[in-house]
């Protein structure tokens, strides 16, 4: 349980730079001599050091002979940062113990490897489902340079996401939205379809914290609309670009696409009938409703998934590893799609 109690005191280091490490991962480490944190890091931004030497510049010379929780293997190659594997070694620490094992094909468990080599004890999978979810968007994507796309809609307790004229604010409350604040910060980029953009006129950014730096890209699907038409209608914010795939085999393609463009994480807004369709065309990793305790009614409002009628029940779409938060009065029912190709 103590090695516990220290991987999770590296997870909440980790979480300090959601949404400013991408495309690295969020990683955390800290320094334990003798039973007291000497040391603690995060990775705080893309080419800058990693976790494992902030904590090790803060435990300095009391690291010989120390043991090491980091979230993710060290990395064991040179990029734009030399690897932490010498590090650790140069530093002395008898022992490290690992939250997640890199999953790129090209690293994984070298970095173990190289420690074990240098008879460093390591172990493997400390909170490992934890460690995995801080960066579930960046392993995908780090193995199929493709994003990890979040479907995220608000609704009544009856299914509804607007009016039948299109009205919607506010269905949840503040606590709901300050979670939506959070997967923005997550995100690096954001999709709504073209009528949400359009009745909604939503900012599509970060206010929460004020002043934040690193805007998501504003991603509108649309036959019809500009970029020029939407940058006058939409509030200030990120980079707006429209796109229109119009089948499935599209969608795959504007993933690869995104993925070059080294955006690891997408986030889906709405509206009904974009909920369909990247449901229909199998890129959601992952979908998360909040639903309000209001029913609104009305065989014209707005449902929370559009498109085609199905049939027959078991054209469902069924979630696994479900879970539910509640944020004031709004629940949160968040899953993975099982026919998601990637979970």
């Amino acid at each position: 349980m103590e090695n516990n109690y220290y991987m999770q005191e590296a997870i909440t280091l980790a979480e300090q730079s959601r949404g400013m490490t991408s495309p690295n991962p969020l990683v955390g480490a800290v320094v334990v001599k003798d039973g007291h944190i000497i040391g603690r890091g995060w990775h705080q931004q893309a080419g800058g050091p990693h976790a494992e030497v902030y904590a090790l510049r803060e435990a300095a010379a009391n690291a010989a002979g120390a043991e090491l929780y980091v979230t993710l293997e060290p990395c064991c190659t040179h990029g734009r940062t030399p690897p932490c594997t010498e590090a650790i070694i140069k530093a002395g620490i008898r022992k490290v113990f690992i939250g997640s094992v890199d999953p790129n094909p090209v690293h994984a468990g070298r970095g173990a490897a190289m420690l074990r080599d240098s008879e460093i004890e390591v172990v493997t999978g400390v909170e490992a489902v934890a460690c995995d979810a801080l960066n579930e968007a960046f392993f995908k994507w780090i193995v199929r340079k493709e994003p990890f796309v979040i479907l995220k809609m608000a609704m009544t307790l009856d299914g509804k996401i607007a009016t039948a004229d299109g009205k919607s604010k506010w269905i949840t409350g503040p606590l709901a939205r300050q979670r939506v604040q959070y997967l923005r910060r997550w995100a690096d980029a954001i999709m709504v379809g073209g009528r949400t953009a359009r009745r909604d006129r939503p900012s599509l950014t970060v206010r929460e914290p004020e002043n934040w730096t690193r805007q998501p890209q504003r991603l509108i699907v649309s036959t019809s609309l500009t970029s020029e038409l939407l940058q006058s209608m939409l509030p200030p914010g990120g980079q707006i670009r429209v796109i229109a795939p119009d089948s499935q085999s599209a969608w795959n393609e504007l993933m690869r696409e995104l993925g070059q463009e080294n955006i690891t994480a997408l986030l889906i807004e709405g509206g009904g009938e974009l909920a369909a369709t990247v449901i229909h065309a199998g890129v959601v990793d992952k979908v998360e409703f909040h639903i309000a305790p209001k029913i609104l009614g009305g065989r014209n409002s707005c449902p929370v998934v559009g498109g085609t009628d199905p049939t027959d029940l078991a054209e469902a779409l069924n979630l696994q590893r479900v879970a539910v938060e509640h944020y004031g009065d709004t629940i949160a029912i968040s899953g993975y799609p099982e026919k998601t190709v990637y979970n």
